[in-house]
């Protein structure tokens, strides 16, 4: 995501930003695409739509930026009410609701507790969460989740610090990423074994 508030600077994008740089590693046969997005509820729904329409990703994950945390958040569910906070430009969702009709929420078919387990990145600290607030974040999160049948992940990062630099969080995001993927994996290998 882009510049929101006052944060001229959103960790998110830089660490994805780094993340590019990096790339998936070599023995990952996907093909990484990256996009900023703009804290924009009209314009964010339009670009997770054609995201699904247009590339039919194997996993879309979304990275953005919560300005209290202290750790890296792996959201497991996405919400479709209570959107009251206005995005960049004063918009609010009508009725608050991100898709008017929408199951109340939509989880992820990764296990973020089970990513959040297996990951280990220097000082850094990943925890599992099922709320990731009511903003354009979450928004995405849940629209995302919605086309693409449940394949679809946010990230939250914090803000950048000393202890936490881009590049660190770029290095973590291809770990976290890397074992979503391997984690998607073991769930479509699950369903075919049924």
């Amino acid at each position: 995501f882009g510049p929101f508030r006052q944060h001229l600077v959103n960790s998110s994008w830089e660490a994805v930003k780094e993340l590019s740089k990096l790339g998936l590693g070599t023995d990952m046969a996907v093909e990484l695409r990256t996009l900023q997005l703009p804290v924009d509820y009209r314009e964010a729904k339009q670009r997770v739509t054609r995201i699904w329409e247009d590339f039919q990703p194997q996993l879309a994950v979304h990275v953005g930026m919560d300005t209290s945390a202290k750790v890296i958040f792996l959201e497991q569910c996405g919400k479709n009410r209570s959107y009251q906070d206005a995005d960049i430009r004063g918009f609010r969702p009508e009725g608050g609701v991100c898709l008017p009709g929408g199951l109340d929420m939509i989880e992820s078919v990764i296990s973020m507790k089970a990513v959040c387990k297996n990951i280990v990145v220097e000082d850094v600290d990943v925890a599992y969460s099922r709320d990731a607030g009511r903003y354009v974040c979450d928004y995405v999160y849940y629209l995302s989740l919605h086309h693409g049948n449940r394949h679809a992940a946010l990230i939250h990062t914090p803000p950048l610090s000393h202890w936490l630099p881009a590049s660190l969080l770029g290095r973590t995001l291809q770990v976290i990423i890397q074992e979503m993927l391997e984690e998607t994996g073991k769930t479509q290998a699950n369903r075919t074994a049924k």
